[in-house]
């Protein structure tokens, strides 16, 4: 199980990267762009057991109010259709912003239980 949860934090730090590079054409990369490699940087230290516990459980909270901050006040779905493009925006960033955040617990309930 420890090699797996290694593995998953590698494959969450390439996805991250990945994520944060297609945010180049995004109306607001710069805000996307900080939060997908700040998420990248937390499984990589997390592989190497470098933070506590606590800055893992603080950018979860984080992301769970970014993406309630950010979730749309009419959705309409993350796909674009006839609906509104700003509205379809806000949904797949709050998505993400959750993705984030649950594996962010993830860590935080892994390094706890370490101890860390």
């Amino acid at each position: 199980m420890k090699t797996f949860i290694k593995l998953f934090a590698v494959v969450f730090a390439i996805l991250s990267v990945v994520s944060a590079y297609l945010q180049l054409n995004d109306p607001d990369p710069e805000l996307w762009i900080t939060i997908y490699i700040i998420s990248a940087v937390a499984a990589l230290l997390f592989v190497l057991q470098k933070l506590p516990y606590q800055v893992y459980l603080l950018l979860f909270v984080g992301c769970v109010v970014g993406a309630y901050l950010f979730w749309p006040a009419d959705f309409e779905g993350v796909t674009i259709d006839n609906g509104d493009i700003n509205n379809i925006e806000h949904a797949r960033e709050s998505l993400g912003l959750l993705i984030v955040g649950v594996v962010m617990l993830l860590f935080t309930v892994r390094t706890k239980r370490k101890g860390n």
